[in-house]
C-alpha cells in the first residue's frame, strides 16, 4: 500500500488535506471545475522491481502502488482482464497490431470494478455509513455489487429511460435506486446526502462534472500496468478508450507515469478520446481550458458515455499525451459492434465499439499509421443492453412445425444445403 499525504488539483497542483475526496479544487472555481487526484508520500513513484512472475494475476498484483492495501481490500477478483490480439479486425481497418483489452471479464461485467473496488474498499477504511452514485448503468451496477461485498448500504441515483438490465444489475444486489424526471436532479439530490448525511460518493455527484472519486480513479491505474506487462513490458503507441468524464484516461495515466517513474517503461503512449457530442474536439480546437456544453443532436446508442459536456481532467491528458478526440454516430458504434461479435467472438457495449470508429477514422486520414500498435478499451458486455442490439438485427428465422416443410425453409434460405 502507498501511503496517501492528501490530494492534488489536475489542473493547478494545490494541495488539499485527506479529507478532501469528496470536492472539487476551490482554487480553480469558478473558473473551471477541477478534479483531484490522490497525492502519495515521495517512496511511491521510486525504482521498483516488477511482480513477480507468481503473484496473482488480479488488480492486487499492484498493490503496493494503490491506497489501500490488499488486506483491506473489498475484492471481488476484479482486474488481470486478458488482452486480445485482434487479428481479423486489424486486417479490416489496416493496422497491423490491435488489441483489446477486454473488461467485460471483471466480476460486474464492466471496467467500473476497478474504480467501484478502490472506492469501496477506502469509503470502508474510512468508516462510511452509505455509498452513493450517479449513474446510468455500470458505475452503479460496480458500486452496488462491492458495497453488498462490504455491507455498507448503496443508493444510486439514475434517470428514466436507463437500459432495464442496467437497472435489474443493481437493484439484484440490494441497492436502493433512484430514477429522477430530469438527468441533472440526480447530482443535486446526491449532493444533498453527501454534504448534509456524509454519505461516500463513488462518482461525480455536483454540476458541472469534474470526474469520479479520486481513490476510485487509481484503480484505473493497474490497466496500464496490466496492458505493458501484457505486452512484454512495451508501451503502446495509442490506447483508445470510449470517453465520458475522463476518469479512465487520468488513471491510465497515472499508470504509465508510475511506470517511466519505477524504470519499468521509458516512453508514453498517446490516447485517443472516442466521444459522441465532440466537447472534447471542440475545445481541442478552440484551444480552451474545459470543454463546453454541446448540444445533443441525438439520441446515442452509448449510454455511457453519452454526456454533452466533459471535463477538464479528460481534456488535460489529451493534452499532456499529444492525443486526440474523435466522434462516433450511432450506426458506425452498431456496424464495429456486430463485427466484432462476428471476426472476433467479443460481443461488447456500444460504447467500447466506438473506439474502433475512432481508429477506423485515425487510420483513415493518416493520424494513425499501419504498424501502429494499438490497444482499445473494451469496457463492457454487450449483455449490459441487448435491446439496443436487437433494433440493428434481422428478424429472428422461424420455421414451420412441420418437420419436411422445416427442411425446405431451410435450404430455401441457404441454411441448409439443397442436396441435404
Amino acid at each position: 500500500m502507498a501511503r496517501v499525504v492528501g490530494f492534488d488539483c489536475v489542473r493547478c497542483g494545490s494541495r488539499f488535506g485527506s479529507d478532501h475526496y469528496d470536492r472539487d479544487c476551490p482554487v480553480c472555481r469558478p473558473a473551471v471545475h477541477s478534479n483531484l487526484v490522490v497525492a502519495y508520500d515521495d517512496s511511491v513513484r521510486k525504482s521498483r522491481p516488477k511482480p513477480a512472475a507468481g503473484a496473482p494475476w488480479t488488480l492486487w498484483r499492484y498493490g503496493d502502488v494503490l491506497p489501500v492495501s490488499a488486506e483491506e481490500a473489498v475484492s471481488l477478483g476484479e482486474g488481470g482482464s486478458p488482452l486480445h490480439k485482434l487479428n481479423a479486425v486489424a486486417a479490416e481497418l489496416g493496422v497491423s497490431s490491435l488489441y483489446g483489452k477486454d473488461e467485460s471479464r471483471n466480476p460486474t461485467w464492466s471496467f467500473k470494478d476497478r474504480l467501484a473496488c478502490l472506492a469501496v474498499s477506502s469509503a470502508k477504511k474510512l468508516g462510511a455509513k452509505v455509498i452513493v452514485s450517479s449513474s446510468s448503468g455500470n458505475a452503479g451496477a460496480a458500486a452496488a455489487a462491492y458495497a453488498a461485498k462490504a455491507d455498507i448500504p448503496c443508493v444510486i441515483f439514475t434517470f428514466k429511460g436507463t437500459s432495464g438490465p442496467m437497472l435489474h444489475q443493481m437493484r439484484a444486489y440490494g441497492a436502493q435506486v433512484i430514477a429522477v424526471e430530469n438527468k441533472k436532479d440526480r447530482w443535486t439530490l446526491m449532493e444533498h446526502a453527501v454534504r448534509h448525511f456524509g454519505w461516500f460518493p463513488t462518482s461525480p455527484f455536483f454540476g458541472p462534472v469534474i470526474g469520479s472519486n479520486p481513490f476510485g480513479i487509481e484503480g484505473y491505474k493497474t490497466l496500464a500496468y496490466e496492458i505493458v506487462e501484457q505486452l512484454g513490458w512495451r508501451v503502446p503507441d495509442w490506447c483508445v478508450l470510449p470517453v465520458c468524464y475522463g476518469d479512465a484516461l487520468v488513471g491510465m495515466w497515472r499508470g504509465f507515469e508510475d511506470m517511466r517513474a519505477f524504470g519499468w517503461i521509458d516512453r508514453m503512449p498517446r490516447f485517443v478520446a472516442a466521444e459522441v457530442y465532440g466537447s472534447l474536439e471542440a475545445a481541442m480546437t478552440a484551444n480552451v481550458d474545459a470543454p463546453n456544453d454541446m448540444p445533443k443532436t441525438h439520441d446515442t446508442v452509448a449510454v455511457s458515455i453519452g454526456a454533452t459536456q466533459s471535463t477538464h481532467q479528460a481534456l488535460d491528458i489529451l493534452r499532456r499525451s499529444n492525443g486526440v478526440s474523435v466522434t462516433a454516430g450511432n450506426d458506425d458504434m452498431m456496424r464495429w459492434q456486430a463485427r466484432l461479435a462476428a471476426k472476433e467472438g467479443l460481443y461488447i457495449e456500444p460504447s467500447s465499439a466506438a473506439t474502433f470508429v475512432a481508429v477506423e477514422k485515425m487510420k483513415r486520414n493518416g493520424a494513425m499509421r499501419a504498424d501502429d500498435t494499438v490497444v482499445t478499451l473494451l469496457t463492457a458486455s454487450g449483455l449490459k443492453d441487448t435491446a439496443v442490439t436487437a433494433k440493428y438485427q434481422d428478424d429472428l428465422i422461424l420455421v414451420p412445425a412441420d418437420f419436411d416443410e422445416a427442411i425446405r425453409a431451410l435450404v430455401a434460405r441457404g441454411i441448409f444445403p439443397s442436396a441435404g
